[in-house]
């Protein structure tokens, strides 16, 4: 698999022509899976020609590890297939469900933080984990409600799945603000509690603030209050490779470059302040 470190971009559409060229100064590039699982095509074209410059890792949308519908292995074996055709640094999805009763809902819907729950998503990652030959990275959802039968919080439930099911986590800084709004708890007791071994890497992005609540909208630049936030994740954690993610409203790759610079100064603050000891480890 591909070393990945430093600082990436998820890609879009809109960049294929700039990133065609290799010049734009990304470390690495994030993909949608389910955007090149197909057979042929433009989309597969792009991706190899991409691929020439670029380290990247792939990020799905689909495989609803939480759902009780079996797990979809002809997903899965596409999945592997583009695994060995990308190389990826690593894989990853969502700690959510997608849909049921074989009905794709197309949208990240929330678990039920609850020992059942739990239970089930750990054998699930683990047969998915068997099947692909290498670990997973799941990733923390933004959540709008909760279950009245939850026995633990979202991060005790995230932690403790991490560490069960012997999976790598993908730490959305910004789903952790809008969740911790939405649900008036505190954003930095949550990055606290994660085991720092399993954090494979750092998404950041934009959302909606609609005054009582926010909306997870990749759709806008990242807010102060993430940066914070992502400033705290990394004096708790330490080095994680981090990237921008941005699905609406895809500003020219200038924008987004100039965003990825704030990033790079935020980590380049934390290294300065930890002169003399190590500001970057190793991923289990």
């Amino acid at each position: 698999m591909t070393t990945i470190d430093g600082f990436g971009l998820g890609l879009r559409t809109e960049h294929y022509p700039d990133f065609r060229t290799g010049e734009p100064a990304v470390d690495w590039l994030e993909i949608i899976s389910e955007n090149y699982m197909v057979p042929g095509g433009r989309p597969l074209q792009h991706l190899d020609a991409i691929r020439a410059h670029y380290p990247m890792v792939m990020h799905g949308v689909s495989l609803s590890i939480g759902s009780t519908d079996p797990l979809n292995m002809q997903y899965l074996s596409e999945l592997k297939a583009l695994i060995a055709r990308v190389q990826p640094g690593w894989v990853s999805d969502h700690i959510c469900w997608t849909g049921v009763d074989h009905a794709n809902l197309h949208d990240l819907l929330p678990m039920p933080c609850t020992e059942a729950a739990l239970r089930h998503m750990v054998e699930r990652v683990q047969r998915v984990q068997d099947f692909l030959g290498q670990r997973i990275a799941l990733e923390n959802a933004s959540t709008y409600v909760a279950f009245a039968d939850d026995d633990m919080n979202e991060w005790e439930f995230v932690s403790e799945l991490a560490e069960r099911a012997d999976c790598w986590l993908l730490l959305d800084v910004n789903n952790v603000y809008v969740s911790a709004r939405n649900h008036g708890f505190d954003g930095r007791h949550y990055i606290d509690a994660l085991p720092s071994g399993r954090i494979r890497q750092i998404h950041l992005a934009g959302h909606e603030d609609h005054g009582d609540y926010l909306i997870d909208t990749h759709d806008h630049p990242i807010c102060p209050g993430v940066y914070e936030l992502y400033a705290h994740t990394l004096a708790r954690h330490g080095w994680v490779p981090t990237m921008i993610e941005r699905d609406d409203h895809i500003p020219p790759l200038a924008e987004l470059l100039a965003e990825l610079d704030q990033v790079r100064a935020i980590a380049a603050e934390f290294r300065i302040a930890h002169c003399g000891q190590d500001a970057t480890r190793e991923a289990a």
